[in-house]
């Protein structure tokens, strides 16, 4: 090579096996290996991103015929169909975060979890209606933990104690609010049931006969 050629933009050393290359990175300009990184790095979140959007959607969950039967229940009420025209899915209940970027490491722990569904779909344990009936309770009480745990963050996301206006409640609505702000309660602690049938009355009518 002549002494005026410039050396190539990223130059790689031919000789050696993988490990002998690995350990002798291409010769890359610094802007030429920003760029890489831009384009690479874009190209991964796009994909990520547009992996979890397109699991998101009602169609994909429902796609396991058994979570149809889930999806029906939340049709007939008014988090999906009402005056205003607002429709909550799937995901906005399962999967939501608060749409902050700690939240979005939450957001993968729960995709990677409903595996567990998946899992159940293959090994048919909630393939039919009577199966899906027998595991309901334990399943509903695993999401009721979570959003516990996480101060009820999905309903929280269209509802808030802060934005709530007394004056449009009904009374009953009121004293029950109020009261759940100074007990420290959280929404799932009363509203369980909201959108799916409402077997946590089959939990409480068990613990009474414990007691």
């Amino acid at each position: 090579m002549p002494e005026n050629t410039p050396p190539p933009a990223c130059e790689t050393e031919a000789k050696g096996g993988f490990w002998q290359r690995l350990l002798r990175p291409p010769k890359c300009s610094m802007l030429t290996m920003i760029a890489i990184g831009v384009v690479g790095g874009i190209a991964i979140w796009g994909g990520l991103n547009m992996g979890m959007e397109y699991t998101n959607r009602s169609e994909f969950c429902t796609s396991c015929h058994e979570m149809t039967i889930p999806f029906e229940e939340l049709k007939k009420t008014v988090h999906y169909k009402n005056r205003s025209g607002t429709s909550v899915q799937c995901a906005d209940c399962h999967v939501a975060s608060s749409k902050t970027p700690t939240d979005y490491m939450f957001k993968s722990f729960q995709k990677l979890m409903a595996a567990r569904d998946v899992i159940g779909h293959i090994k048919a344990t909630v393939d039919t209606p009577e199966k899906f009936e027998a595991h309901r309770l334990t399943m509903a009480q695993r999401v009721w933990e979570r959003m516990k745990d996480r101060d009820s963050k999905e309903c929280r996301n269209c509802h808030d104690f802060k934005t709530m206006d007394p004056a449009k409640q009904k009374d009953r609505s009121v004293v029950k609010h109020e009261g759940a702000q100074e007990d420290g309660k959280t929404c799932i602690d009363c509203h369980k049931g909201i959108a799916h049938k409402p077997v946590h009355q089959e939990q409480a009518a068990a613990a009474a006969k414990e007691g």
